[in-house]
């Protein structure tokens, strides 16, 4: 029986398996604009160490921890394996070997949960930074128009309350994270939220991402150093409103 239980798990395993060894690595995603387009509001030197080492950073710890996960999904199948041919009636001797089978499966699916933190860490790391390099634009800034703009009053009572809102929950974010407008799709409407660190906003919250608001230190510090309401008050400065009203359309439907 014990044989069988193996065997049937190991099936489900390898769909999973397939699918972890054809992926593509992750790649960084090149900016839409020049590191220094969105000067003075954020400067070159903050947009260069920005995407071109933390948000990298993240997709190269994204791929190594997917490869051990790949690798730990592997031995735990290999496992599974055991018992496919042969009786299924379990005989004395082959308990010492299926006791030390038990234990490596019980380390692979271990390994499996101890890599869950960096997949969540890089994984939001790459998700959220993705997201914020098409939310600015040199051409940002102002209003939404449209349907867009009618939701935030909706939503808000009005642009400014919305930008104040926002602003807040930024400011409020305890050490690192981001500050997030997202839709809620259940109830068909726009709402905030704050996310710590690199958690992204629809995997810990249900909500889709429409503007991201990164107010991790290094977003910021070598212009504005500690002063983040410094850097949320330029910020609005260069959001691209056509990128956000394009992600708000798109989760309508």
């Amino acid at each position: 029986m014990l044989s069988r239980a193996l065997c049937g798990t190991g099936r489900q395993l390898a769909p999973a398996l397939g699918y972890l060894g054809s992926r593509q690595k992750h790649s960084l995603p090149d900016l839409p604009y020049d590191y220094g387009a969105l000067e003075p509001h954020i400067n070159a030197q903050i947009m260069q160490l920005h995407h071109s080492k933390h948000h990298a950073a993240y997709v190269n710890n994204l791929n190594d921890t997917e490869e051990k996960y790949k690798e730990a999904l592997a031995k735990e199948m290999e496992f599974h394996h055991v018992g496919q041919s042969g009786p299924e009636l379990l005989i004395s001797s082959d308990l010492p070997t299926l006791a030390s089978q038990s234990a490596g499966i019980s380390g692979d699916v271990t390994a499996q949960i101890a890599l869950q933190p960096a997949l969540k860490f890089n994984g939001g790391g790459h998700i959220n930074h993705s997201i914020f390099w098409t939310n600015l634009s040199p051409d940002g800034g102002g209003e939404p128009k449209g349907e867009l703009l009618e939701a935030i009053k909706r939503d808000f009572g009005s642009f400014d309350k919305f930008k104040e809102k926002l602003t807040a929950a930024s400011v409020g974010v305890q050490g690192s994270g981001w500050g997030w407008l997202g839709f809620n799709k259940e109830r068909g409407h726009l709402q905030i939220a704050a996310c710590p660190n690199q958690d992204p906003l629809q995997g810990t919250t249900g909500l889709i991402p429409l503007l991201g608001i990164d107010v991790w230190e290094h977003a910021y510090y070598l212009q504005y150093k500690n002063v983040r309401p410094d850097y949320l008050k330029a910020i609005w400065n260069v959001i691209n409103w056509e990128n956000v009203t394009e992600r708000y359309m798109a989760c309508k439907k």
